[in-house]
């Protein structure tokens, strides 16, 4: 609930679609309680329309006969014509201080966008390019992932979208990464996308495809959310071309990846795929139609065959319309252009887009993401701000203090070890760990659960205060202390002794 209404409380909503109950992983879950909480934490909302097995208490709706009451009434609806920059909707991005961002994108800008990744880059369309057979896109998403909108945006181009509901990963007690491709079977799906996780763990659990049913309609993957290792995409395609074998499909004996580089905060790609373009794995084709992406140098100097910040230099159809109650667009401003302001490199150009991600342009126009550039959290392909998991575990009254870093970085497994300073006198014990993860789980979200929590004298701060999540990132990524941290700038430079201790453990090893 804290998360939900951290969200919903900003746009001060008039309706709530919810559930009283859902079903994941072997597991029903009532959210009959957390809907009320809702509720009484949102006074704008006059109407609850609920998915609900039992007819709900008066004045809410029941979802199933508002679907029925309104279902005559479909073929004399006609949609409204509106402005080009008219608001679509409002999706959230977390930063790393404050609330989520309530990002406002106009209807024509995202239109635009989306038929250039999906109907140009990933090559939807309305029928499958082998035969007659009609194209099917699953992309595996919660509806809270902006890869949930860019799968209904596969209706534009006259695609099915089949949609899957449970978990991809069987049950805690019986694991089975084969789950969504029986899925993929059975709906005959021949465009099947998920986070770079979903495939890692695949791989891992060393599933068969075999036994998932016949999957020679499947022409293409894709993958996104997090960095997908050469090896994982290199385990798939050995996999896939064992199948043509068996299916004699064309398509599969060289499958292609549509891998994909965006965000939420303009519900585009970066970086995708192009069929006519070679495949290298770990790498993603090519810069998007239209998206002027470069890799900066620390000197805000385009770079090639280097890491680097990417940027936009030049303006999006989908760049957001404005934050929601942002006066002045100020917070919109500081998230994204605040690092290359206007004429920066004195060129007279406006300002940059800078998206916090590592980057890599290839010399051959391929493209390669690293992680997170900033100190925002991706777990499992899911970003959350930092701000939110400390407003989580800090209403612990026994935790004074903390500071979370996540070490995704391509070809290694995500780390995210938790500091935390405990008031004098608490004992840290697995009791108190405990409840610092349950702070979590009820606050946002088992997935976001860190690896490892480890008690600390002091959280490394600015003389202005701000918690210094990014040098002690950058210092577990094995970049030198002298290059990432200013201790003149720190208001407790003693503290730095322990963290570059325990970068120097961490660092061995992970080399080892």
């Amino acid at each position: 609930a804290p998360a939900v209404i951290d969200r919903f409380k900003q746009i001060e909503p008039k309706v709530l679609i919810a559930c009283d109950a859902v079903t994941y992983a072997g597991r029903r879950h009532d959210r009959k309680d957390v809907v009320a909480e809702l509720r009484r934490s949102l006074p704008t909302v006059e109407h609850v329309i609920l998915h609900s097995e039992a007819a709900p208490a008066a004045p809410d709706a029941r979802l199933s006969d508002i679907v029925a009451r309104t279902g005559a009434a479909i073929d004399a609806f006609e949609p409204a014509w509106l402005p080009f920059d008219h608001p679509l909707w409002i999706v959230y991005s977390s930063g790393t201080t404050g609330l989520p961002k309530p990002i406002v994108h106009g209807h024509g800008g995202i239109v635009i966008v989306v038929l250039a990744l999906l109907g140009l880059h990933n090559d939807l369309g309305c029928s499958y390019h082998e035969n007659s057979f009609g194209e099917r896109y699953h992309w595996y998403s919660s509806t809270g992932w902006i890869m949930w909108n860019s799968q209904v945006g596969g209706l534009l181009s006259g695609t099915t979208c089949c949609i899957f509901d449970g978990s991809p990963g069987g049950t805690k007690d019986k694991p089975d990464w084969t789950t969504l491709w029986r899925f993929v079977a059975q709906s005959k799906t021949t465009f099947f996308g998920a986070g770079a996780a979903f495939f890692a763990n695949c791989a891992k659990a060393e599933i068969d495809l075999t036994a998932a049913g016949d999957l020679s309609r499947l022409r293409c993957l894709g993958s996104t959310g997090s960095p997908l290792s050469a090896d994982t995409q290199a385990w798939f395609n050995d996999r896939f071309a064992a199948l043509s074998k068996i299916n004699g499909s064309k398509a599969q004996a060289n499958i292609w990846w549509a891998n994909i580089s965006g965000g939420t905060d303009f519900a585009g790609a970066f970086i995708g795929g192009n069929r006519e373009l070679p495949q290298t794995p770990g790498a993603m084709q090519c810069r998007l139609l239209g998206a002027a992406v470069e890799a900066f140098s620390e000197q805000g100097r385009a770079v090639i065959d280097e890491v680097g910040e990417l940027v936009c230099t030049e303006p999006m159809p989908s760049m957001p319309l404005r934050f929601w109650n942002d006066k002045g667009d100020a917070r919109y401003r500081s998230s994204y252009f605040e690092t290359y302001p206007d004429n920066f490199d004195g060129s007279g150009r406006g300002p940059v887009w800078r998206h916090g991600d590592w980057l890599k342009v290839n010399p051959d126009g391929s493209c390669i993401i690293y992680g997170r550039s900033d100190a925002t959290i991706n777990r499992h392909g899911l970003r959350m701000g930092t701000s939110e998991l400390y407003s989580a575990i800090e209403a612990l009254p026994e935790v004074l203090d903390s500071l979370v870093v996540d070490l995704e970085y391509l070809g290694r497994d995500s780390y995210m070890p938790l500091f935390v300073v405990l008031r004098e006198g608490t004992a840290f014990d697995a009791a108190m760990q405990a409840r610092i993860n349950k702070a979590i789980e009820a606050g946002l979200s088992r997935r976001f659960l860190p690896n490892e929590i480890f008690a600390v004298a002091e959280i490394p701060r600015t003389l202005s205060g701000k918690k210094q999540e990014l040098p002690i990132k950058k210092l577990l990524l094995g970049q030198p202390v002298e290059k990432v941290i200013n201790k003149e700038a720190m208001a407790n430079p003693a503290c730095l002794d322990w963290y570059l201790a325990f970068a120097r453990d961490y660092l061995a090893r992970n080399a080892a």
